[in-house]
């Protein structure tokens, strides 16, 4: 197969992983900086090209689009998606999970176990959105932040009033949640691909910091999930139409609770946490559900 990966650097691990597990599978695997790539929208023969080069006879597309470049990639993919090439990641799923906010409403409509959670735009319901969630201590999160950006812990009312405020005066949109004590500093992250939970790791917040983000110094290590955790994991990933992601939850006394679903997991912990392959995971869950592109030709891509 002839295989696109859009990453916007090769050298990072996840990418770097992808295409050694499509080679070591016999794939032809191009990585592309989809920001680079152009498009000619023309109904009857949309195009993509590529540093001057046309892009053609792709049988798959594997999106890794960062969230502050949303917007471009989602109609790069779209692009793809109008030419019959099969994404791992498809446009409408990544534009919804990308909006914790709607996220938030899908989960809530098909029942799954979250954190209270408020939203508001005007300012004089601020004292109303902290009663909604039970209070301070309680948590203000941006709705596009990622990697623990844009997450605020406010231990008291007077500190939640004055962050949500200042959320306000930068014209941010954002979500107030319950904070879950007793999840002690802990996250679950699964990494669901299709319909089932292929690994998962126990996140845990270095001293002094809540959020438990790899990215913010927390540590990781291998996890067994109950089933009930397996079932939310895999139920919010059809939820929003992602065949890869990588499910957060939290463990609490009323059960799992479902805190977001990425659509570009990064891959470096989970593999280093849990021993599995889980590149390999991806690129046999693409072989078995990508169509052939019969009529490609051969190219630099």
């Amino acid at each position: 197969m002839k295989i696109a990966i859009l990453s916007r650097n090769r050298r990072l691990y996840s990418t770097r992983r992808l295409v050694e597990a499509a080679e070591q599978r016999g794939h032809e695997v191009h990585v592309l900086d989809f920001l680079k790539c152009y498009m000619d929208i023309t109904p009857s023969h949309p195009s993509i090209w590529y540093k001057g080069t046309k892009l053609e006879g792709y049988d798959a597309v594997i999106p890794r689009i960062g969230a502050s470049v949303t917007h471009y990639g989602l109609a790069v993919i779209r692009q793809f998606e109008m030419m019959g090439v099969y994404c791992l990641t498809e446009s409408v799923a990544l534009g919804r999970s990308r909006d914790k906010l709607r996220a938030m409403q899908l989960f809530s409509r098909k029942g799954l176990g979250m954190p209270s959670t408020s939203f508001a735009y005007q300012v004089h319901n601020t004292k109303d959105l902290i009663k909604l969630v039970g209070g301070a201590p309680l948590v203000v999160k941006l709705c596009e932040g990622t990697q623990g950006r844009g997450v605020v812990l406010a231990e008291t009312a007077k500190a939640a009033e004055s962050v949500i405020e200042a959320f306000r005066e930068l014209r941010a949109e954002f979500l107030v949640q319950e904070f879950i004590k007793e999840a002690g500093g802990s996250d679950i992250r699964a990494l669901v691909i299709g319909s089932k939970v292929v690994a998962a790791m126990q996140r845990t917040a270095m001293d002094g910091e809540f959020r438990s983000n790899l990215h913010r110094g927390g540590s990781a290590q291998l996890i067994k999930l109950t089933p009930a955790e397996r079932r939310t994991a895999v139920k919010a990933a059809q939820t929003m139409g992602l065949n890869v992601a990588g499910v957060d939850l939290l463990r609490s006394s009323r059960g799992p609770l479902l805190m977001e679903v990425n659509s570009s997991p990064g891959l470096e912990g989970i593999e280093g946490a849990t021993q599995k392959d889980v590149a390999g995971f991806i690129i046999q869950y693409v072989e078995e559900n990508a169509k052939p592109n019969k009529t490609r030709t051969r190219g630099t891509g």
